[in-house]
């Protein structure tokens, strides 16, 4: 099969139609073999009859249903195992996403060798608030820093193109579907491109993702992944690390206040007692604060070193 287009969805039964209709008009002629994977993510209107009834027309229409509301990622997750295509393509359900730009994205990754290409919508922000738009562009910014990957410029673009062994080697869950660019990265697919295409007129109902939630959400999220692809394996070297700074400096500090303290004793100067300076306590604080931090990453190393996937390593091939 050429190709899998994953579809999640969340209330959107008016406009499923009319996308089926779009997807099937575009694979037909360009001879594509393919299916469409409809992932119901816990509607509450009508959308599941109106899957139902697309796959019992078309044989190239298949449904997931949740049930409730899981979220983007597991629905994608449950998508990518059922998908048989060589490319996977992603898009949202709202016909915001043009399936006219299948045909190079199909293109891209079997032509040009991509492993994953991502969209960028350029005319995005015509029609979006403010408080769709400025969170978009902090995150991004911030995602092309921490992931390293510097060509992209909307990590968060629903329509996505991904060569099979991509999708079936990486796992999408909690809300890191923002992310899906660093998970392959991660799992060892570098070659990542990016596609300008158009977005579309929301035709149907209203946006479910809107307002600065999106941005300090994907910001814990983006830092989440970073220190498991950082540190995942090893986190002792940073909880370690830090904890034995953090010891050593309140120890220095501890050593020079008593120090200071016995010097003033053979002077016969008067001084206040050690324990009567802030500067005890938060030596001792750092003391305390250091050790505990040492412990966690010690803690983290056996739990890692005990997990069934710590050598769980992508191996490409072999001969």
């Amino acid at each position: 099969m050429n190709i899998s287009v994953v579809v999640p969805l969340f209330n959107e039964a008016e406009s499923l139609p009319e996308l089926f209709q779009w997807i099937d008009r575009v694979c037909t002629s360009h001879a594509y073999t393919y299916e469409v994977i409809f992932v119901n993510d816990g509607s509450t209107d009508n959308s599941w009859n109106v899957i139902e009834k697309l796959a019992s027309e078309h044989k190239t229409v298949k449904g997931i249903k949740f049930r409730r509301n899981y979220g983007k990622s597991p629905a994608l997750h449950c998508g990518f195992k059922e998908a048989e295509g060589d490319v996977v393509i992603t898009m949202d359900a709202d016909l915001q996403d043009s399936p006219d730009e299948i045909p190079e994205l199909y293109k891209m990754i079997v032509e040009e060798g991509y492993d994953l290409v991502s969209g960028y919508k350029l005319n995005r922000s015509q029609g979006d608030p403010l408080s769709k738009t400025i969170p978009t562009k902090l995150f991004n910014a911030t995602a092309r820093k921490v992931s390293g990957i510097k060509n992209l410029h909307d990590f968060n673009c629903g329509l996505k193109a991904y060569r099979k062994d991509v999708v079936k080697n990486i796992e999408v869950y909690g809300e890191m579907h923002r992310y899906m660019p660093y998970l392959a990265k991660n799992a060892g697919f570098d070659k990542i491109g990016e596609k300008r295409v158009r977005h579309q007129a929301r035709k149907y109902g209203k946006s479910k993702f809107m307002g600065w939630n999106r941005f300090f959400n994907g910001y814990l999220d983006l830092m989440t992944l970073w220190f498991l692809s950082a540190f995942g394996r090893k986190p002792m070297h940073v909880f370690g690390f830090l904890g034995t700074l953090m010891f050593f400096i309140g120890f220095v500090a501890v050593v020079a206040i008593g120090i200071d303290k016995l010097w003033a004793l053979s002077q016969g100067i008067q001084q206040r007692l050690i324990t009567d300076s802030p500067y005890f306590y938060i030596s001792l604080t750092m003391m305390i604060l250091g050790s505990q931090l040492f412990i966690a990453g010690f803690l983290g190393d056996l739990i890692s070193r005990t997990s069934q996937d710590r050598n769980d390593y992508q191996i490409e091939k072999t001969v």
